[in-house]
């Protein structure tokens, strides 16, 4: 059988973003997975099925880190073998595809998920804009998991277009539509939520899920939300995920909005996002880029209609009205229209939850995107 080698910065990444996939493709090739330690990885083991291996990778630019990195993953390929690297996340895409070229690997294929460098200025731009191009060098192939993306690496010239290539409707790994069901959260888990958190039936209760960090618009979200809360008491925010201040810290101002406004409510992570999803009504997405949101698709999967950022994956995931709203990126009084739309208009949200499970199902199953996958590694030679 032969091997196939998937490669992440963190083990998170491999245990979350591909969750399932690894399982699947175990079928057809003998995968092993690649990532930073952690107990994520020991899960991506456990509940994967396949074996995993350990190489420390950062997510900065740490030069001597980076090339011991590559050191590592080169000896690795040279004793295993593969026919297939495939790289996601940035910093495993690099020293990932470098190694792998190093090693003589044939099929070298680099997932882009977002561009990180697009919210980069100055010297730091440049020096990732060189390495972005070196990266797709490398590679033999990159797929990108939107269009917009697709275009957007296009616009830059990172690569031709003969290396390019969307997998299906977009996206990385598709998404669990068992598993994204609201039929799945009782009413009791919802209501005992709803108490915990002090939400009444008159609230409208809009939901943020993913990193709480600066490029995901969380300063604006906050801005808008909180000039929301002057006008109308009947609405609540949640704040459902991770800090990151080492990386990407939020402003000082809205951290001390988010303390002082009693209608935000930052929970933290979660390890099962669906309860919250549940007893909320609106999606608030207004990320600064993406390259597939699985949150969105999560969010719609659910039933919630999403107010997104005009953004590549956002984009083409949310039509305006129809399943949600699409608004200008760094924009608090967009974000804050778009909400005070929301809760004016409680029929048009109705019929845009209409659209937002059986969209999904359509065009984002997981199986349906795993197979499109196949199809592209077995077309290999």
């Amino acid at each position: 059988m032969q091997k196939l080698i998937r490669i992440t910065t963190v083990p998170s990444s491999l245990r979350t973003l591909l969750r399932g996939q690894s399982l699947f493709m175990s079928k057809y090739y003998e995968v092993i997975g690649v990532s930073g330690a952690g107990d994520a990885l020991n899960e991506v083991n456990q509940n994967e099925g396949i074996r995993t291996h350990v190489v420390e990778m950062t997510r900065t630019i740490t030069p001597f880190k980076d090339l011991k990195a590559v050191y590592q993953l080169y000896n690795f390929f040279k004793a295993e073998k593969p026919f297939i690297v495939h790289t996601h996340t940035p910093k495993a895409g690099t020293v990932g595809m470098l190694a792998a070229k190093l090693a003589g690997v044939p099929h070298r294929l680099h997932t882009i998920a977002g561009l990180p460098l697009l919210e980069a200025t100055g010297n730091k731009r440049k020096l990732l804009n060189v390495v972005e191009k070196f990266t797709y060098r490398c590679a033999t192939g990159i797929l990108p998991n939107s269009f917009g993306l697709e275009q957007i690496i296009l616009d830059y010239k990172f690569t031709k277009p003969n290396k390019l290539k969307v997998i299906g409707n977009g996206s990385s790994n598709g998404i669990n539509t068992e598993h994204y069901d609201t039929d799945l959260v009782t009413e009791d888990v919802k209501a005992i939520l709803k108490t915990e958190l002090n939400i009444s039936k008159e609230d409208v209760v809009f939901i943020f899920i993913g990193r709480i960090v600066r490029d995901k618009g969380i300063n604006e979200l906050v801005a808008g939300f909180n000039s929301l809360t002057e006008k109308n008491n009947n609405c609540k925010l949640i704040l459902v995920g991770p800090r990151e201040n080492h990386l990407d810290p939020l402003l000082p101002e809205t951290e001390t909005l988010i303390k002082a406004n009693k209608q935000i409510l930052a929970v933290g992570m979660q390890k099962d996002i669906r309860p919250y999803v549940a007893i909320s009504n609106v999606l608030t997405f207004p990320s600064y880029r993406e390259g597939f949101p699985n949150v969105v698709l999560q969010a719609s999967c659910m039933g919630l209609p999403c107010i997104v950022g005009n953004i590549n994956g956002c984009n083409e995931i949310i039509e305006n009205n129809m399943n949600g709203l699409i608004i200008p990126v760094k924009d608090a009084k967009a974000i804050e229209d778009a909400m005070q739309f929301m809760i004016d208009f409680p029929k048009k949200r109705q019929a845009m939850i209409a659209h937002t499970r059986t969209r999904i199902i359509e065009r984002y199953k997981q199986e349906f995107v795993w197979n499109e996958i196949l199809k592209t590694y077995q077309n290999l030679t």
